[in-house]
């Protein structure tokens, strides 16, 4: 990664902003959602056994302010779990697709998000900020992060990426996502930058 006077490239660009202008004021990169949309079965079935997990609501608010204690946070909390869960498909671990769990040593995408929604909770930032994302890859694959929304627009925090990158600077197509105001409910993402595709089951 770049650095300047070793500090991360993208980190010193976030600052310098922060310095600039002060995160409410700044203009970031947001998505923009759109109406109600299928919950992914495995989420679904995620809800089912851990419900707590998906009763989370929030009123309409304005995102978090990206401040220089809450990216550290991030990136901290991006690193950590990269480094700590063993990249595994479904299919081998539980001999199923689609299964969404907090991961044990081992996980696949979905599982490397919610292990950082939950950190990340648990440093103090809102549910409604923390949501996670269905994307289409380059490939064609489905693919889930987690979207950290800011006051500086909404990054991508991705086990398939070391960097904590805004949501435009990824190779992805954004499909669906949890809603800000409530968990267990998900809405599509109008991404102007792709042709529509297919909902992710």
């Amino acid at each position: 990664m770049s650095k300047v006077k070793g500090m991360p490239l993208l980190f010193a660009a976030v600052i310098g902003v922060l310095s600039m202008t002060g995160a409410a004021g700044a203009a970031g990169s947001f998505m923009k959602t759109g109406g109600r949309t299928t919950q992914p079965v495995g989420h679904y079935e995620f809800c089912q056994k851990l419900p707590n997990e998906c009763r989370q609501k929030t009123a309409r608010h304005q995102p978090v302010e990206l401040s220089r204690r809450l990216w550290s946070a991030i990136i901290s909390v991006n690193n950590a779990v990269n480094a700590s869960v063993a990249p595994k498909t479904d299919m081998e671990i539980w001999g199923r697709e689609e299964v969404w769990s907090y991961p044990n040593g081992q996980g696949d995408c979905e599982d490397y998000a919610l292990e950082k929604r939950r950190q990340l909770m648990a440093l103090g930032v809102p549910a409604g900020d923390l949501l996670i994302t269905v994307v289409r890859q380059p490939n064609g694959d489905g693919h889930a992060v987690l979207t950290v929304r800011t006051s500086l627009g909404d990054y991508v925090l991705d086990n398939l990426e070391p960097r904590v990158l805004a949501w435009d600077e990824t190779p992805y197509t954004y499909l669906k996502r949890q809603s800000d105001t409530n968990s267990g409910v998900w809405v599509k993402i109008n991404d102007g930058r792709a042709e529509a595709v297919a909902s992710v089951r």
